[in-house]
Order: structure tokens, then C-alpha cells, then sequence
């Protein structure tokens, strides 16, 4: 075992080096730990090449030799992800780009994720088929080669640099200083490391290319996690999806894919839009493309959401009802035979009166209750949600008049028929076969474009900038001639308009609905409580982050449905380790990253709130 010896700084700045670095929990030399770790992946990613069972009764058939068969596919990306990491950081040629922050934080999470993967598997055979008799020698190779991974990755050193504290007491002049101290210990603690520092310059086209290809790689994982057959699988997708990301983030790539997107947001908004509108083309059937449509209208509400949350500070617990206020009032002009009303409104009439309803009520309620703030504000909102559901149960010609049918609901919606197209009919284009819900999907990730485009505009304009600064301080901001009353009467109108164009497409897409979709808590989103925690798991103020928190926080019980019973447990566990290891969100918006992070490195720039 090396001797550890500490550098003195002779300057204002304390010296970080890589012998300061505190060791992992098992004493090993770093460069040990990583020929550990990085021989522990590729023995790995090999045993997914070996039978793990006998018996192809566990699903995936994981019986063949030479060929891996369905959670073996994940343990092999977990294992060759580990092995890359391991390899770069000893700077082989041409694997250098891999790590551009460090690669031991990365080799860190991606053999955590491998070893988690491999042993669940493990797991699950033995549980299933009763008892490890049911193993391979293949199996037991995975174990033992994915614990070694694990124990050289425990070894590696941490490379968090020491920063300063800041002093609560110090002048504007004084912090930009301590700021300035810290990066520049980061930027030591780097060189020390031997992490490569910018990204190579590229031509535009190349660029370009390099996001066609990010773009590609997420339809495929999306693709993969959605189309997942059996729950064993769905549960390692999403281990290995979740370190894997991680493990990118600390190797330093997800920082530089923003940094591509952000110089071409255009194209990459209109690739992502493309990338979505090819999922359908890949199904057979209807089977996945039922939850794509109600992926993205959960997700769409969730965005409509971050306006009123994310770039205002509203607190709204009762979100959800402006999303039911679109649905029935959509519902009830698209010629129904539920509808009291007896009418039948082309689509593009329908959708405008779903969201002009959304939006009068998001006024009605606004008005008299936005002067009110944090918590009390809250509690108006979701007493708005509770008195919408119980009105429209009780508008039964019962209780009251006549009108929603009460715990009925407005059923038997028709399918819509726009220029002569049945969205309720199969249809041949090219050779594909496009099927009811694949209609719908492609017409709301219409409607999802035009939120996205309402809220970057919108985020981006002299009344965002207004939204924020209510947001960080309201006081602060009327003090300096903002109307705080006004600008959040916009927001909270926008949003709820935003969220009735969702619902008139959503009324269509369930053809009923009914009192219990707009619950505050109910175990199948969507509902405020999920639409919240979607915007808060995203990353609040962002346009990507709550599209992937809502996908996540949707399909996650979509395909987990043995978990019914526990899934509120599940959600609010999820949430406590959220607010623990990462608050600002899954794809957090770099001024609240900051926030969060004052005492650690601050990012070079701050994006822009539609980041």
C-alpha cells in the first residue's frame, strides 16, 4: 500500500492532487483498482455469452451459449460501458473522448449498475425456479466477475476537489473572488487527474450528425424500455438505464451533448420531433402505441405545469382539473350521446372550446386567489381540484342538474374525423400500417409541439424573465415595477389552457371521461400529484425535463403493474432519495443547478430557461 503524502499550497488556492484524493472504502492503489474494475467489465460483458439456467422457463431464454438472451442483453451494456470507462481512464487512444470530467466516477456508477443487473437476474432465476440449483456455471461467472468490478470501482479514489465555503458576510466583490477560487481548484484538480479539457471543435455538419445520432440511441432505448414483454426485464432496464445515464453524466458526455443542443436547438428540436413521430413505424400493433399517446399527454400536461411551477413559483396542487375542464368540455361538444347539449363541433372547434374553458377557469380561479403565496397558496389549489371532481360527480340530475352524468361520465366519444381522415381506422402509408392510437400519438405529439413552442417562446420573452424573477423573489421583483399579480395571472391562464389542448385530445383517445381520472393522488396518473413530482423529477424551469419526467413517472407504473399495491410507497420513496442525491432533477435548469450547489463548482454559463 502507497504512502499518502499532502501537498502545502503556497498561494491562496488549496492544491488538489491525486495523491490527496481519499481513497475508496477498499484500500487498493488507484491504478489497481481501476485494472480491477475494468477486468471485472469484461469478464462480464463475456459471461452474458454463457448459460445462466438450465431451463428456458425464466423468460428471455438465457440457455444459449454464444448468444445473450434477454437480461443478459443489459448485463453486456453494463459490463462493456464499465470496461470502456476503465480503459479511457488510462488514456488509450481513441477512448480519451469517453471521459472528459474524469472517468473513475463514472467506472464507479456503470459497475454498481452491472453488478445490480447481474445479480437481480441471478436473483429472479433462483426465486422463480426454486433455489440455485437452477444456475449455470455461466451464472455463477457473472457473479463473481461482476462482484469483482464492483470491488475495484469501490477502491478508486473520490475526486471531489476540497472547495472553500462561502462566507454569507462577503460582498458581491469578495464572492466572484471565492468563485473564481473554487473553479480554478477544480480546473487544478482535473489536470491533476489527467482529464482531457475542451471539447475538440467541429464543423456544423459533424455536429449536427453527432445529435442525429444521440437522437437515434434515445428512440432506441425509449424503444426498447416501452416494448420491454415481461416485468423481470423492465425492472433491469431500468437499473441499467438509470447508472448508465448517471455513469454519463460523471464521465462528463451528457454535459457536452447539451452543449451540441444548445448550439442547434432548432435542429434539435425538429430531430427530436422526428425521432418521436418514428415510434409508431416501429410497432406491429397497438399494443405500445396506446401508452406512447398517453405518455405524451401526461407529459404535455406535465410542461404545461412547469410554466406555472417552473418559471413562476406556483405552487398548484390542483393542476388536474384544468386538465378535466378540457376533456368534458371537449367531450361535450364532440356529439356524444352523453352530452346534454346535442352538439357536434368539428375537432379544431372542439379542442379550441376544451382549451377556452381551461383557460376562463384558470382566471375565475387565479383572480380572486393569486395574491395569496407559498403554502396558502397551495392549499387553494388543491381545494380547486377537490370541488372540481366532486361538482362534476354531482352534476348527475341527482344532486344537481343535469350535465356531466355524474360518476358516468360523458361516454361513447366518437372517434375524431378531420379533412376526411378516421383516426379511428387503420391506415397504410408506405408499406407501415398505422393503427387508432398511432393516429392519436402522431396528433398529440402535434399538440405537444405546440406547448413546447408556447413555452420556449414564452419562457424566453419579457414576461418569462418576469415569471422568474416573481419566482426567485416576488418582493423584490414589484419593487422594480413588475405587476406580480398580473404575471401570474398570465402564468396560471397559459398553463391552464396549455392543459385543456391535452385534455380535448385525452377525451378522444379514452373515448369516456369520467370524475376519478382527476384525483389529486390516484394509483394511475395522470394526476396533481404525479404531474407535480414529473416536474419536479425532470427539472423544474427545462422543456425536456418534465417530457422525461412525465414519461418516466407513466410508464414506470405502466409496466410495473404487480407493484399496484405498493406503488405509492414506491412513489414516495423515489421521491425522498430524489430530494436527497439529486434535487434539482434529472435535466435541471443550470441557474437552479446552481441553487442547489452553491458550494460546489459553479457551471462556466447559465443556459437559458428553455434549456
Amino acid at each position: 500500500m502507497t504512502t499518502m503524502t499532502t501537498q502545502t499550497s503556497t498561494t491562496d488556492t488549496p492544491q488538489v492532487s491525486k495523491a490527496d484524493a481519499p481513497r475508496g472504502l477498499i484500500a487498493l492503489p488507484p491504478s489497481t483498482a481501476r485494472a480491477t474494475a475494468t477486468a471485472g467489465g469484461v469478464l462480464t460483458a463475456i459471461s452474458a455469452f454463457t448459460a445462466w439456467t438450465w431451463t428456458a422457463a425464466f423468460p428471455g431464454n438465457l440457455t444459449v451459449y454464444g448468444y445473450p438472451g434477454g437480461l443478459q442483453w443489459l448485463v453486456l451494456v453494463g459490463g462493456a460501458l464499465t470496461a470502456l470507462f476503465g480503459l479511457a481512464s488510462y488514456g488509450v487512444k481513441g477512448l480519451r473522448w469517453l471521459t472528459p470530467a474524469g472517468g473513475d466516477a463514472a467506472i464507479k456508477l456503470a459497475a454498481y449498475g452491472t453488478y445490480l443487473t447481474t445479480w437481480y437476474t441471478l436473483t429472479a432465476i433462483s426465486v422463480q425456479l426454486g433455489g440455485l440449483v437452477n444456475l449455470e456455471p455461466g451464472g455463477y461467472v457473472a457473479a463473481v466477475a461482476s462482484l469483482v468490478g464492483l470491488v475495484g470501482a469501490r477502491a478508486l479514489p473520490y475526486e471531489r476537489p476540497a472547495l472553500e465555503p462561502a462566507d454569507a458576510d462577503d460582498n458581491a466583490w469578495q464572492r466572484s473572488q471565492h468563485l473564481f477560487k473554487n473553479r480554478w481548484t477544480t480546473f487544478k484538480a482535473s489536470i491533476a487527474s489527467g482529464t482531457p479539457t475542451p471539447a475538440p471543435k467541429l464543423p456544423s455538419y459533424a455536429e449536427i450528425l453527432i445529435i442525429t445520432g444521440i437522437l437515434a440511441l434515445g428512440l432506441f432505448v425509449f424503444t426498447y424500455g416501452i416494448t420491454t414483454e415481461y416485468d423481470e426485464l423492465f425492472v433491469g432496464f431500468m437499473i441499467t438505464a438509470g447508472f448508465g445515464f448517471g455513469a454519463l453524466a460523471k464521465a462528463g458526455l451528457i454535459n457536452r451533448a447539451s452543449a451540441l443542443t444548445a448550439r442547434h436547438r432548432n435542429v434539435t428540436m425538429a430531430g427530436a420531433f422526428a425521432a418521436a413521430a418514428a415510434f409508431p413505424l416501429t410497432q406491429s400493433d397497438d399494443q405500445y402505441a396506446t401508452i406512447g399517446v398517453n405518455i405524451l399527454i401526461f407529459a404535455t400536461v406535465a410542461l404545461g405545469l412547469n410554466i406555472v411551477v417552473g418559471l413562476a413559483g406556483l405552487l398548484d396542487l390542483g393542476y388536474v382539473a384544468f386538465l378535466g375542464v378540457g376533456a368534458y368540455a371537449a367531450a361535450m361538444v364532440s356529439g356524444s350521446p352523453s352530452s346534454p347539449f346535442g352538439v357536434h363541433l368539428p375537432f379544431w372547434a372542439a379542442i379550441l372550446v376544451g382549451a377556452g374553458a381551461s383557460m376562463v377557469f384558470g382566471v375565475l380561479i387565479g383572480a380572486p386567489t393569486l395574491r395569496l403565496r407559498g403554502d396558502y397558496l397551495a392549499i387553494v389549489t388543491l381545494g380547486f381540484g377537490e370541488i372540481f371532481r366532486i361538482t362534476v360527480l354531482n352534476l348527475d340530475g341527482t344532486s344537481g342538474p343535469d350535465i356531466t352524468n355524474g360518476s358516468n361520465g360523458i361516454s361513447s366519444i366518437p372517434n375524431l374525423n378531420m379533412f376526411g381522415f378516421d383516426f379511428g381506422a387503420v391506415h397504410s402509408f408506405g408499406g407501415f400500417e398505422i393503427g387508432r392510437f398511432a393516429n392519436y400519438f402522431y396528433l398529440m405529439l402535434l399538440v405537444t409541439l405546440v406547448v413546447v413552442v408556447v413555452f420556449r417562446r414564452s419562457a424566453e420573452s419579457r414576461i418569462g424573465r418576469a415569471w422568474i424573477a416573481i419566482r426567485e423573489d416576488e418582493t423584490a421583483a414589484e419593487a422594480m415595477g413588475v405587476n406580480g399579480f398580473r404575471v401570474k395571472l398570465v402564468a396560471f391562464a397559459l398553463g391552464a389552457a396549455l392543459a385543456g389542448l391535452a385534455g380535448a385530445v385525452q377525451a378522444h383517445v379514452t373515448y369516456t371521461v369520467t370524475p376519478e381520472q382527476y384525483q389529486f393522488a390516484h394509483v394511475v396518473p395522470p394526476n396533481s400529484a404525479f404531474l407535480l413530482a414529473a416536474v419536479v423529477l425532470g427539472g423544474m424551469g427545462t422543456i425536456s425535463g418534465p417530457l422525461v419526467g412525465g414519461a418516466l413517472l407513466f410508464l414506470i407504473p405502466a409496466k410495473l403493474q404487480f407493484l399496484s399495491d405498493y406503488q405509492l410507497f414506491a412513489f414516495g420513496l423515489a421521491l425522498v432519495l430524489l430530494m436527497r442525491f439529486r434535487p434539482e432533477g434529472l435535466i435541471p435548469n443550470r441557474r437552479r443547478q446552481l441553487e442547489f450547489h452553491e458550494n460546489e463548482e459553479a457551471p462556466a454559463t447559465l443556459t437559458k430557461a428553455g434549456a
